[in-house]
């Protein structure tokens, strides 16, 4: 039980170290300011996700140590975020190219997916299929694809840090119900990592997240969720639902863009919370909104496929089907008025 003790601590050192980035960022100038395209109004901070990824893995080996993670897990965590949370940082501080960029994230992905041994056979109507060379090329896409999607649904106070913590909360509470209780210490750790940075970021935002911090949240979201498979083939697809929101939003805002021909690696914001949050006028309404559908769809849905009680396809494609109601309503994807 000593170990839990890590928790509160890791809080508190994300909180104070935010705030510290904060007052660097006031100072440096380092600050987002608003435009045509921006989902806020006011010049604010950026980087604050720094703290976040500092948090996290300062705290993550400290787990193996205590034999609560496994090393190669810790390993495949410490190499993707570093570089991923590098990446971000330096971008934020000025400018990357993207190919760059991108071959950073396949080689985030590729040491990632080596650490954890691969994909892992991928269960669909109770078949179990490996799929090989194909399998890993597929969730190394998978892998930058979220990373990729985290930084584009970081738009507007809150939502990013809000997911995460709903998202690794809904993770660690499936591992415990099912009796794997020591798969839940790292999903909770970077629950906690982001508490402490969502103090200052809760609507009205006093600090972003950055690229260092968006980025750094889905590779690592994304580990957790293949990582899921070796545990049990269902949780893939339980964790894949509790990231519903978020692949839904971008993955439908992209499709649609990329059909109309738009260049979809210029800033943009017509995604669906974009469009939600001026519809209502609010950041926060949105925000506490995708909690609550974290809370009260996704994660019954997550369990339920964890117990064995529906096929994860068929689940996935269940949850799914409203949150892309919601993206058709709030026009993701359209043209900007």
């Amino acid at each position: 039980m000593l170990s839990w003790w890590l928790f509160p601590i890791v809080i508190c050192f994300s909180l104070v170290l935010t705030g510290m980035l904060r007052r660097y960022a006031l100072i440096n100038s380092v600050i987002d300011i608003p435009n045509a395209r921006s989902s806020h109004s006011l010049p604010t901070p950026r980087g604050g996700g720094v703290a976040i990824v500092l948090s996290f893995l300062i705290a993550a080996p400290i787990l193996g140590f205590l034999e609560l993670a496994s090393w190669p897990l810790i390993w495949a965590l410490l190499g993707s975020g570093v570089a991923i949370a590098a990446l971000g940082f330096l971008d934020d501080h000025g400018h990357i190219a993207a190919r760059w960029r991108l071959i950073g994230h396949f080689g985030a992905a590729v040491w990632a997916l080596f650490w954890l041994g691969g994909l892992p056979p991928v269960t669909f109507f109770g078949v179990q299929l490996n799929m090989g060379w194909i399998g890993h090329l597929l969730a190394v896409i998978y892998m930058v694809w979220m990373l990729n999607l985290y930084n584009f649904m970081d738009g507007i106070d809150g939502l990013a840090s809000v997911e995460a913590v709903c998202v690794c909360i809904g993770g660690g509470l499936l591992y415990i119900l099912f009796g794997e209780p020591s798969a839940a210490y790292v999903p909770l750790l970077l629950s906690c990592a982001v508490l402490g940075f969502l103090f200052w970021n809760f609507p009205p935002a006093r600090i972003f997240m950055g690229d260092a911090g968006s980025g750094f949240l889905g590779i690592i979201l994304g580990i957790f969720s293949l990582q899921a498979a070796w545990i049990a083939p269902q949780f893939l697809w339980s964790w894949i639902i509790l990231l519903g929101i978020f692949v839904v939003d971008a993955t439908f805002t992209l499709l649609r863009r990329l059909l109309r021909g738009d260049k979809v690696y210029e800033a943009h914001r017509s995604h669906a919370y974009q469009s939600a949050s001026r519809h209502f006028g609010s950041h926060l309404n949105v925000t506490l909104s995708v909690g609550a559908i974290n809370l009260f769809w996704l994660l019954p849905m997550a369990i339920w496929v964890g117990i064995g009680g529906i096929d994860g396809l068929l689940a996935t494609f269940i949850a799914y089907l409203p949150l892309v109601g919601l993206a058709v309503k709030f026009k993701a994807g359209a043209l900007e008025d």
